[in-house]
C-alpha cells in the first residue's frame, strides 16, 4: 500500500471468477523450483511442492475454506509482479491527435484508464503517472487521473505525481498555489522539472516544502546534463531521502552517478528512448555505459516506460518486461538485475511493500510463459496477473503455422 493511500477496502467481486482462495499449480520459480502456491485474501498463504497444498486449513471455530480456483501454470514462470514507476497517462495515446482534440475531461479519463489497463495487462499491478498541472488545464488533467484511479480500485494501484512547470518568483505564484491544491486533492507525490524553472534549486526547495506539508514523496524530472546544477539539486534533495526519485538522467556526465549515490537519490531510467513528455527537447536515448555507471556507483536504480504512444515516443509501450529486456539486451545489466529494476526496485520507488513468492508476502504476481527469466523476457507474451490475491488480467498469445510445417513448434497460450 502506498504511503498516502486510504484505509484498506474490500475488493470488488472478481470478474475472472475465483473466490477467497486461489491455488496456482505447477509454476516454475526463478530458482528453478516447480511449486504450488496457495493464496488467501491478498497474501500468499503457502508455497509447497506440486500436489502438496490442499484446501485452506480451518481456523478455530470456522469451517474449512474450499471455494476458489485452481490454475495450472505448467510452462509458466511465476514472478513478483513488476511495477510502472514512471508513466505519463495524461498524454498517452495522443501522438496522432491534433491539438486540442482529446483534451476534454471524459477523453482524459478514458486515456488514463486505458493506459493503466494496458500496463496492467503486461503485469504492472502498481503504477505511477506524472500529470501536468497549470497552464490552461489547471487541475483538469489531475482530476481525470484521480477519477481513473478510483475506477481502477481492486484492479491496480495507481499513483499520481503533480507536475507544475514554474514554482519560483512572481511567475511561479500560480504553480505554488496549484501544487498545494493538487496535493490536497489527492495527488500522491510532488514532482515536475526543475530544469525548466529559472531557479532550479529554488524550485526544489519550494517543492520540498509543499511535500513536507502534505507528507508525500518527491519525484522529479531532469536530464542531469549540468553536473554543477545537479550537485546543488541533489544536496537539496538529500534530507528528504529515501522518499526522493529523480529521472531519467539520460544526459548525466561521467562521474555524475557518484553525486546521486552520495545523496541517496533513487533514479528512474527510461530504456525505451531515454526521454518523456516531462522534459523539453528530443529524447537522447539511454547509454548502456550510463546504466553500468549507475550500477557501479550503487545508485538505487529502477526503470520505467516513460511514454505510451505520445509525442515523445509515438511507438512507446507500457510493458515493464520490455524495459527489462532492453536493459539486459544492451549488456548494461544481467537479466536478473534488469528484472529487479522493474519489480523490487520499482515497488520501493513507489513506497510499496516488497514482494517475494513466499508465504506471508503480498499476492502481487505475474505468471509469464517461459521456462526461465531470459525466455520470459525475450518472448513471453502469454501472461496471468494477480493483484491483491485476485486474477485481474489474462493474456493469451497463440502461435500457429501452416499445416505444411511438420516439426513440433512452441506455442504461447494461457492455462485453462
Amino acid at each position: 500500500m502506498s504511503e498516502r493511500s486510504e484505509g484498506a477496502q474490500p475488493p470488488p467481486a472478481n470478474p475472472l471468477g475465483h473466490g477467497p482462495v486461489l491455488l496456482l499449480t505447477g509454476a516454475r520459480l526463478l530458482d528453478g523450483r516447480v511449486v504450488d502456491v496457495r493464496i488467501s485474501g491478498d497474501r500468499i498463504q503457502a508455497v509447497g511442492t506440486v500436489g502438496s497444498l490442499g484446501p485452506l486449513p480451518a481456523m478455530p471455530g470456522q469451517p474449512t475454506v474450499t471455494t476458489g480456483a485452481r490454475i495450472d501454470l505448467s510452462g509458466y514462470l511465476l514472478l513478483p509482479a513488476p511495477a510502472e514507476p514512471h508513466g505519463h497517462y495524461d498524454t498517452a495515446f495522443s501522438a496522432a491527435l491534433p491539438e486540442p482534440t482529446g483534451d476534454g475531461p471524459a477523453e482524459l479519463v478514458r486515456r488514463a484508464t486505458e493506459s493503466a489497463l494496458t500496463s496492467l495487462g503486461y503485469g504492472a499491478t502498481a503504477q505511477r503517472t506524472h500529470v501536468r498541472i497549470g497552464d490552461v488545464h489547471g487541475l483538469a488533467r489531475l482530476e481525470a487521473v484521480l477519477t481513473a484511479r478510483q475506477s481502477l480500485r481492486g484492479l491496480a494501484e495507481l499513483q499520481a505525481v503533480a507536475m507544475p512547470r514554474l514554482l519560483t518568483g512572481r511567475a511561479g505564484a500560480d504553480g505554488r498555489a496549484l501544487l498545494r491544491d493538487a496535493l490536497k486533492l489527492g495527488a500522491d507525490a510532488a514532482g515536475g522539472c526543475p530544469d525548466l524553472d529559472p531557479d532550479p534549486v529554488g524550485y526544489v526547495h519550494v517543492l520540498l516544502e509543499a511535500a513536507a506539508e502534505a507528507d508525500c514523496p518527491v519525484d522529479l524530472h531532469t536530464n542531469a546534463a549540468d553536473q554543477a546544477q545537479l550537485s546543488r539539486v541533489a544536496a537539496a534533495l538529500a534530507p528528504h531521502r529515501p522518499r526522493v526519485t529523480l529521472g531519467p538522467c539520460s544526459a548525466l556526465p561521467p562521474g555524475g552517478a557518484g553525486v546521486l549515490a552520495s545523496a541517496g537519490v533513487r533514479v528512474v531510467c527510461l530504456p525505451q528512448n531515454g526521454g518523456c513528455t516531462g522534459l523539453e527537447g528530443r529524447p537522447i536515448g539511454l547509454r548502456p555505459a550510463l546504466v553500468r555507471e549507475f550500477a557501479h556507483a550503487r545508485v538505487a536504480l529502477t526503470a520505467g516506460t516513460g511514454a505510451l504512444r505520445d509525442a515523445s515516443n509515438p511507438v512507446g509501450r507500457a510493458d515493464p518486461l520490455d524495459a527489462a529486456r532492453l536493459l539486459a539486451a544492451s549488456g548494461a545489466l544481467s537479466p536478473e538485475a534488469a528484472y529487479d529494476a522493474v519489480s523490487a526496485q520499482a515497488r520501493t520507488a513507489l513506497g510499496l511493500a516488497p514482494v517475494r513468492v513466499d508465504a506471508g508476502f503480498p499476492a502481487e504476481l505475474l505468471a509469464v510463459r517461459g521456462d526461465s527469466l531470459t525466455g520470459a523476457l525475450s518472448g513471453g507474451q502469454s501472461r496471468l496477473v494477480v493483484h491483491c490475491g485476485r486474477i485481474v488480467s489474462r493474456t493469451s498469445a497463440v502461435r500457429e503455422f501452416a499445416d505444411t510445417v511438420t516439426l513440433a513448434l512452441p506455442r504461447q497460450n494461457h492455462p485453462d
